[in-house]
């Protein structure tokens, strides 16, 4: 069995009525006492708030700023995107950015990215929506443009959405970043995975639901003739801990993170009930696991979890 990593999702924006400097200061000193036991930090492609619980008023941290800050400030983590929303940026700069940033950190950087989702979001940023098979269409030709810019030179590519013309991205990477592309859709999204993702992501997924969509995209991979287990498969997910379940239980009741609709895909529980569950993903290949600690900015789940959870694996 690979070695079983753990991130960690770095809040983007408050649900405390923190404001700008109170709200970094919060999440710096959150990765000060909890960064040190996980192998990542990842931070959310948005310009307001994703949680519709919130107003578009509430401040909210931009992603590529934010992890250009957070990695020259925590010199021992990773740190991803999860994921990048292909439409916000050309993919030529996106491969320029992530060759500096991979430069810049000795390596440190993952690059997460998918199709985008929120329209109302590119409504007031003055982006083009265009239907969900088009914007997978071009992360289609965008995940491609940014793999040949990493590895060569003079690079030109011709797609129906993007052109580049003898185009250069020096310095190359420091080394292989991974790209890992987020998102579930079983006909158009998980073939993309099949044939370009080294890492894919899957969002607060049920056992049964992430059972499933690894089946489709392990028939994508069959059909392009890709190895299957060559893709680092990664999920993120709400969780609430504490020392007994019923303590846990009404923690996640209490987040307005959680609700009826998607409260079975949880992780919630005492330290031995938070092992089995991650147990049963790993049983379906999942290796990697990015968790949004449902206590923040209190550091009790998150140093509870590095203590009781992560030293089991």
């Amino acid at each position: 069995m690979n070695r079983i990593e753990f991130g960690l999702r770095i809040p983007t924006f408050p649900i405390n009525n923190s404001r700008g400097g109170k709200f970094v200061k919060e999440i710096i000193e959150f990765l000060k006492e909890t960064g040190e036991y996980f192998d990542s930090g990842w931070v959310d492609d948005h310009f307001v708030p994703w949680a519709t619980f919130l107003s578009p008023k509430v401040d909210h941290l931009e992603c590529w700023t934010t992890i250009s800050y957070l990695s020259g400030f925590f010199k021992k983590m990773k740190f991803g995107s999860i994921v990048l929303c292909n439409s916000y940026r050309n993919p030529a700069l996106v491969a320029k950015m992530s060759a500096t940033l991979s430069v810049l950190t000795n390596g440190r950087f993952i690059l997460g990215i998918g199709a985008g989702w929120k329209e109302d979001e590119y409504m007031a940023y003055g982006y083009d929506f265009p239907k969900s098979s088009i914007r997978i269409k071009q992360l289609e030709e965008a995940v491609q443009i940014i793999k040949l810019l990493w590895s060569k030179d003079n690079v030109t590519f011709n797609g129906k959405y993007y052109k580049i013309k003898n185009a250069y991205c020096n310095p190359k990477p420091i080394m292989p970043i991974p790209l890992m592309i987020g998102g579930g859709g079983e006909k158009l999204t998980l073939k993309v995975v099949a044939k370009y993702a080294d890492w894919w992501n899957l969002a607060n997924p049920t056992l049964e639901e992430y059972r499933r969509k690894a089946g489709i995209l392990k028939e994508h991979c069959e059909k392009v003739s890709r190895n299957y287990n060559e893709i680092k498969k990664t999920i993120a997910g709400l969780l609430s801990i504490a020392e007994n379940y019923d303590k846990a239980y009404k923690l996640a009741l209490e987040s307005p993170y959680v609700n009826k609709e998607n409260i079975k895909s949880v992780f919630i529980g005492d330290p031995d009930k938070i092992i089995e569950r991650i147990i049963d993903f790993i049983s379906e290949g999942v290796e990697y696991f990015i968790f949004r600690f449902l206590d923040f900015p209190k550091i009790n789940g998150a140093k509870l979890f590095a203590e009781k959870v992560i030293t089991e694996f």
